[in-house]
C-alpha cells in the first residue's frame, strides 16, 4: 500500500546521485514525498556524537536555497513532478519541532549506512513515527564528503551528482565557497 506521504532528510551538501536513489526509492512507495533539508541553517547545527562532523562549517559550505534548488533540478531531471514533491527546512535535532513540517501520517524513510542513521531511526521511533529502512544491507557508494573532496581538489565530481545538480554547483561557483568555508569564511550565523 502506498502512503499518502514520505519524508526523507539530508544535508544534501550537495545532493548526490545516492540522494537521488534515495528520494527515487522513497518516492516510489509514496504519493507525496517530503525532503528535509537537516542543517537547514547555522543556527540548528548541533554537535552530533554519532556522527561528528556534521556540525561542522567545512561540512554545511552551502545554504538552505542553494540546496533545495539541488534537489528540485535533479528530481525535475529525473522526471518527477513538482506536484509530488515538497522541499521544506527540517531541524533534525529538534524533535519537538518536527511536526511544523511534516505531516504526522507521514512516513521516515532512512537508510542505515552509519550510526547516525541508527540514531536518526531510533528517535523517529521514539517521537511515534512510522519508520521504514530503505537499501537495508546496501553499502554506501558515494558521500558528500567525497564530492566536497573532489570538488575541492580538481576531481571528478560531475560523475557523483546528477547532471543537473552540477550545473547548480557550477553556476554557485561551488569549488570558490567550499575554499572558503575551509578558510573559516563560510556561511555563520550572524
Amino acid at each position: 500500500m502506498t502512503a499518502p506521504y514520505g519524508m526523507i532528510h539530508g544535508r544534501f551538501q550537495p545532493f548526490h546521485t545516492g540522494h537521488l536513489e534515495y528520494a527515487l526509492a522513497a518516492l516510489s512507495r509514496c504519493s507525496h514525498l517530503i525532503v528535509g533539508i537537516t542543517n537547514p541553517d547555522p543556527s540548528t547545527c548541533v554537535v552530533e556524537p554519532t556522527d561528528p562532523q556534521r556540525h561542522r562549517p567545512e561540512a554545511n559550505p552551502f545554504s538552505f536555497f542553494e540546496r533545495q534548488w539541488m534537489v528540485r533540478a535533479a528530481l525535475a531531471e529525473a522526471g518527477v513532478a513538482p506536484t509530488r514533491c515538497s522541499v521544506v527546512p527540517f531541524p533534525i535535532h529538534h524533535p519537538e519541532r518536527w511536526r511544523f513540517y511534516c505531516p504526522p501520517e507521514a512516513v521516515q524513510y532512512v537508510r542505515l549506512f552509519s550510526d547516525w542513521g541508527d540514531e536518526k531511526l531510533q528517535r523517529f521511533q521514539a517521537g511515534g513515527w512510522r519508520v521504514e529502512v530503505l537499501d537495508a544491507g546496501a553499502a554506501k557508494r558515494v558521500s558528500g564528503s567525497q564530492v566536497r573532496r573532489k570538488l575541492r581538489t580538481g576531481q571528478n565530481w560531475k560523475a557523483c551528482v546528477p547532471p543537473a545538480v552540477a550545473g547548480v554547483l557550477e553556476t554557485i561557483r561551488a569549488e570558490h565557497r567550499l575554499r572558503q568555508a575551509e578558510e573559516g569564511q563560510g556561511l555563520r550565523p550572524r
